[in-house]
C-alpha cells in the first residue's frame, strides 16, 4: 500500500494539536511531507534547525521534528511501527550521549566521557521507544578514569553530572523538552545516589538485587556515554540475569507480579473509555511479560532467547519450540497493533499516556486520527486485541491468575515496588521473621500501602519505612503497638508521608517512637530550668552519657514538637517558642558538662566565668526545626589571669579553649545523634577574632568598632548562659550599646547598602521562601531594627514584642505584628513540610495552611501576600524603595 501524505497531514491538523503546533513551526519540513518526500525529510529533521547555541536547544529542536516527521509519515503508512520506534531510540541515545558529554565539559573542558556510562533499560533498551515514553537509565561511573577538576571527588562529580544531564533533557523550555528521564530502576533507587560507581552497582546485583532487576536487565544495553565500559559492566552482571539451569522460580515470579499488577490497576478490564492499552488486561505489558517470563525460564541455557526486543524475543521462543508458531504470531502481532494505537494516544497532545479518554468525543478524535470512522471502531478493535492475549496470559500464569483481593488504588509502579520490597524484608529482615510478626504486618499492610503512594515523595517514604523496620531488633512490638493504639499507625504514617525531616530522624532513631507514646507528647515543653534537669539526668557521669542524655531529651522533644506541628495541635509559633526552649536548656546542660569536665584538667579562674549570649532566632526566643543556633562565648576578667588546675591557662587561652569544647558538646554527633550546627560568626570580627572575648573587650569593640549589621544583631541579643549576675552585666552593656544618638541619614545608607549585599549573596531560594523573598522576613526585620536604632525604643528580643512598643510610638501601623508573625507561623511549618522554599507539594498543603491557622491552602496565599505587602508599604514609608511583591 503506497503512502498517503495528504490524508495523514489532514488528520494531524484536524486531530493533533501536538502535530498541528510542530507543522506550524517547522513549514520547511510541512512541505517536504505534502510532497511525499519522507527520507529527505526525517533527514532534516535529524539535523534540527542547525541554529541552537547549545546542546538543549539544538536537541529539542531536533526531538520536536522528528516526532513530525515519524508522526506523520507514520499516519501516511510511510514507517512501519520498527522504523518508528528504532528512529526515536536512535535518538535518545543520541541524546543521552549528547547530554552526558555536555555535563562533562561544563566543568572540565574538552574532556570526554571515559569512565561515565549509560545503561539504558526498558523500551530504549529494546529499541522499542514511543512517542512520550520516558527513558530508565542507570548511569554508572568508574572513579579511576571519570574526567573531573583536581578538587573534585569523584562520587562528587558524578553527582552534579547526573543532575545536570537530568536537567538538560527533562526541563520544559520554550523549545519544549527533550526526554523524561526516570532514573528509579538504579540499585536501592530510594537511598542511592543518581549515578553509582561501577564496583558499587555489580556488587548490589551480585549480592541483593530482586526478581524485578533480572527482568529488567533482560533488555539492558550500553547506549550512551562509555559504551565499552558498559558493555564490560553488561558481561560482569551476566549471571545474575542469566542462570545456567532451567529457573522456572521465574514463573512464580512474574505470577506475583501480574496478580500485584492487575490489584493495583483500577480501571475498566474491558476496552472503553479509561482502559489502559499498557496495564489492562491483555494489554501491552501482559505480552511483554509473557516473553520475559518465558526468557528467564529458559534464556541461561538457550542464549538465542537473549533478545532484547519483545517481537524478536517471541520469534526465538517460537524457533526454539518453547511456544508455538501460532503464539508467538498472535502475540507479535498483537503487540504491534497496541503499540500503533499507544502512539496514537500519544500523539493527540504529546503525553506520556496509554488510556483511551475518558469522554466519547476524545475517543473519536483519537479514531480519526488512527484512520477510523469513530471511537467505538477503535474500541472494537482493541476489543479483537486484547480478548485473545489475556487468554494466553492466563494460560502462562495458572487458574489463580485473577483472585479477586482488596483493590488498592495506587500508581502502578510504586505498588510494584512497594510488593518488591515486602518481598525482600520477609527474608532479609529480623524483625519480620516470626509468622506472629508477617501476620501484624499482613495486617496494616493495605493501610500503610495506601499512605505511603500518597505521600508527596513515596519512594523516598517506602525508604524510610523500609529503614525504620531495618533497625527494629522486632517489629511484633511495634505492630502490636499499631493494634492496641490505632492512631498511633495514622500518626507514624502522617510524618513518614508529610515531613520529610522527621521521617529522615525517624528511620536514623526509630526509639522516637517513644515520644509519641508519652502521655505528654501533645503538650508543649516545660520551663527551661525544668527541661535543663531532665537533660542533666544521666545515668552516668561519664562526660559521653551526659552528652548522650542531652541528645536523647533534645531529640524526643524536637520530634514530639514536629508531630504537634503536623497535628495541628499548637499555634507554630508556640512550637517555635518550645523548640527555643529545649535549645536554650541544651545549651546551659551541654556548656555545664563541657565546663565540668574541663575544670578537672585546667582548673577554674576564681572570680570568673564563661557566659554565652544567644542572638537571631536564639535570642528572639523562636527558632524552627532547621535553625541553627547564633552564639558568641564571653568572660568575665581580663587577660592576665592563669587558671588555678594542673594544667593552667590563662584567661583568654582558657576560655577560647573551653568555648571550642562547648561548641563540640552541642554538635558533635554521638551515639544518641547530632544536636544543633552552632555558629559563632556574630562575635567581635568575625571569623577573624578569637572565639571568645572579656566583657570588658566585647564592649568595646561594640563601642567603638562595630558596624552596623552588628548593632542590628546586638538588638536580638539575649544571655542564655551565666551567672545572674553575668547575665544582668551583659544586659547593661547591650543596652548602653543599643541606646546611643545616631545619624538617621548615615544608618538608612548603611541598612539598605547591607539588604542590597544580602539579597545579592542569598537570593530566595523558591517562590514561597518567606525569609528572604522581598517584602518578607529579612525586610521586616531590617525596617524593625532601623526603627529601633533611629529612635532608640522597643529593644526587645523578641521580635514582636519589638514592634508592639515601635506601633505604640506611631513608627508601624497597629496590625504590623500579626503581618510579620504570619510570616513566622508559615516558615516554621514550612521547615518540615516544604523545607527548600519551593511550593509544598499538593499532599501537604490542607495540612500545611491548618497548622497556619486557615481553613485553605489558598487563604494561607493569601495571607502571605497581605503581610509582604504590608511589609512592602512601610519599607517604602521608612526607606522611600519601592519593592516588587509579585513574584
Amino acid at each position: 500500500m503506497s503512502a498517503d501524505w495528504q490524508s495523514a497531514l489532514e488528520r494531524a491538523r484536524a486531530n493533533s494539536p501536538f502535530l498541528r503546533l510542530a507543522l506550524g513551526r517547522r513549514p520547511d519540513l510541512a512541505e517536504l511531507l505534502a510532497e511525499g518526500k519522507g527520507e529527505e525529510a526525517l533527514t532534516t529533521a535529524r539535523a534540527g534547525l542547525g541554529e541552537a547555541t547549545d546542546t538543549g536547544t539544538a536537541l529539542r529542536q531536533q526531538r520536536l521534528s522528528l516526532a513530525l516527521v515519524l508522526g506523520v509519515g507514520d499516519l501516511a503508512g510511510a514507517f512501519d511501527l520498527d522504523r518508528v520506534m528504532t528512529e526515536l531510540t536512535r535518538f535518545a541515545d543520541h541524546a543521552l550521549d549528547a547530554a552526558m558529554l555536555a555535563s562533562v565539559r561544563r566543568r572540565v573542558e574538552d574532556a570526554g566521557t571515559s569512565g561515565f556510562l549509560a545503561i539504558a533499560l526498558g523500551k530504549q533498551g529494546a529499541g522499542e521507544l514511543n512517542y512520550s515514553s520516558d527513558i530508565d537509565p542507570i548511569l554508572l561511573y568508574d572513579p579511576d578514569t571519570l574526567p573531573r577538576r583536581e578538587r573534585d571527588e569523584p562520587g562528587g562529580a558524578a553527582q552534579r553530572y547526573a543532575r545536570h544531564l537530568v536537567e538538560l533533557l527533562s526541563k520544559h523550555t520554550g523549545e519544549g523538552y527533550v526526554l523524561r528521564v526516570d532514573l528509579r530502576l538504579r540499585p536501592a533507587s530510594e537511598v542511592s545516589p543518581l549515578a553509582i560507581p561501577v564496583l558499587g552497582a555489580i556488587q548490589h546485583y551480585e549480592s541483593s538485587a530482586l526478581a524485578w532487576e533480572r527482568a529488567a536487565y533482560i533488555r539492558a544495553r550500553a547506549a550512551a556515554g562509555d559504551t565499552a565500559a558498559g558493555e564490560r559492566f553488561l558481561e560482569d552482571i551476566r549471571p545474575f540475569v542469566w542462570r545456567r539451569s532451567l529457573d522456572f522460580t521465574a514463573i512464580e515470579e512474574i505470577r506475583r507480579l501480574t496478580k500485584r499488577i492487575r490489584r493495583a490497576y483500577d480501571g475498566p478490564r474491558e476496552p472503553g473509555p479509561g482502559f489502559d492499552v499498557k496495564r489492562g488486561r491483555g494489554g501491552i505489558r501482559e505480552i511483554e511479560f509473557y516473553a520475559q517470563t518465558n526468557q528467564l525460564i529458559y534464556g541461561g541455557r538457550d542464549p538465542a532467547l537473549r533478545c532484547r526486543g519483545t517481537r524478536d524475543a517471541l520469534d526465538a521462543l517460537a524457533a526454539a519450540e518453547i511456544v508455538s508458531s501460532r503464539t508467538a504470531r498472535l502475540l507479535g502481532e498483537s503487540y504491534d497493533r497496541l503499540r500503533v494505537i499507544e502512539h496514537r494516544l500519544q500523539m493527540v497532545d504529546d503525553r506520556q499516556t496509554h488510556a483511551i479518554p475518558e469522554k466519547i468525543e476524545a475517543i473519536d478524535t483519537v479514531a480519526r486520527l488512527h484512520g477510523l470512522g469513530d471511537g467505538a471502531a477503535l474500541l472494537e478493535e482493541l476489543r479483537a486485541i486484547t480478548g485473545p492475549v489475556a487468554a494466553l496470559y492466563d494460560d502462562l500464569l495458572g487458574d489463580d491468575a485473577q483472585e479477586s483481593t482488596r483493590q488498592v488504588q495506587v500508581p502502578e509502579d510504586f505498588a510494584e515496588r512497594f510488593a518488591t520490597r515486602v518481598e525482600s524484608w520477609r527474608v532479609t529482615l529480623r524483625s519480620l521473621r516470626s509468622v506472629e510478626a508477617r501476620r501484624a504486618f499482613d495486617d496494616i499492610r493495605p493501610d500503610l500501602l495506601e499512605a505511603l503512594a500518597q505521600a508527596p515523595d513515596p519512594y523516598h517514604a517506602l525508604a524510610r519505612w523500609e529503614t525504620l523496620l531495618t533497625r527494629l531488633p522486632s517489629a511484633i512490638n511495634l505492630f502490636r503497638l499499631f493494634e492496641q493504639r490505632p492512631g498511633l499507625l495514622d500518626r507514624v504514617l502522617a510524618i513518614i508521608t508529610l515531613a520529610r525531616p522527621l521521617a529522615d530522624e525517624l528511620a536514623r532513631r526509630p526509639e522516637l517512637l517513644d515520644a509519641l507514646i508519652d502521655p505528654a507528647a501533645s503538650e508543649l515543653p516545660e520551663s527551661v530550668p525544668t527541661l535543663a534537669g531532665r537533660m542533666a539526668r544521666s545515668e552516668s557521669e561519664d562526660y559521653e552519657m551526659r552528652l548522650g542524655r542531652i541528645r536523647q531529651v533534645v531529640g524526643e522533644e524536637r520530634f514530639a514538637l514536629g508531630a504537634q506541628l503536623i497535628e495541628c495541635r499548637h499555634d507554630p509559633l508556640a512550637i517555635a517558642e518550645g523548640l527555643c526552649r529545649v535549645a536554650e536548656a541544651a545549651v546551659q546542660t551541654g556548656a555545664e558538662a563541657a565546663t565540668a569536665q574541663f575544670v578537672e584538667t585546667h582548673g577554674s579562674i576564681p572570680e570568673s566565668e564563661l557566659a554565652i549570649l544567644g542572638l537571631g532566632r536564639l535570642g528572639g526566643g523562636a527558632l524552627t526545626h532547621a535553625s541553627d543556633l547564633d552564639i558568641i562565648y564571653l568572660f568575665e576578667r581580663e587577660i592576665g589571669i592563669e587558671s588555678d588546675g594542673p594544667r593552667p591557662l590563662s584567661a583568654t587561652l582558657y576560655y577560647n579553649r573551653l568555648a571550642k569544647r562547648v561548641s563540640a558538646a552541642l554538635s558533635v554527633p554521638t551515639a544518641e545523634g547530632a544536636l544543633y550546627e552552632i555558629d559563632t560568626r556574630l562575635r567581635p570580627q568575625g571569623k577573624q577574632g578569637p572565639l571568645a572575648v572579656s566583657f570588658e573587650s566585647f564592649e568595646r569593640y561594640q563601642r567603638e568598632d562595630a558596624w552596623t549589621w552588628e548593632h542590628m544583631a546586638l538588638t536580638r541579643a539575649r544571655p542564655i548562659f551565666g551567672s545572674a549576675s553575668a547575665r544582668r552585666s551583659l544586659e547593661r552593656s547591650i543596652a548602653a550599646v543599643l541606646d546611643r544618638q545616631r545619624d538617621p541619614d548615615r544608618l538608612k545608607s548603611d541598612v539598605l547598602a547591607m539588604r542590597r549585599d544580602m539579597l545579592s549573596a542569598k537570593p530566595p531560594r523558591g517562590p514561597l521562601d518567606v525569609k528572604l523573598m522581598r517584602g518578607g522576613l529579612i525586610d521586616s526585620e531590617f525596617l524593625v531594627h532601623y526603627l529601633q536604632l533611629r529612635e532608640r525604643i522597643g529593644f526587645d528580643p523578641a521580635i514582636e514584642k519589638a514592634i508592639a512598643e515601635l506601633a505604640a510610638a506611631g513608627l508601624l501601623p497597629p496590625g504590623y505584628a500579626e503581618r510579620h508573625l504570619a510570616l513566622i507561623r508559615y516558615l516554621v511549618a514550612a521547615r518540615l513540610f516544604s523545607p527548600d522554599g519551593s511550593e509544598p507539594p499538593a499532599e501537604t498543603r490542607t495540612v500545611l495552611a491548618r497548622a497556619c491557622g486557615h481553613a485553605n491552602y489558598d487563604a494561607l496565599l493569601q495571607a502571605i501576600a497581605e503581610a509582604r505587602q504590608c511589609i512592602a508599604e512601610q519599607w517604602a514609608e521608612h526607606f522611600g524603595e519601592t519593592l516588587e511583591t509579585d513574584t
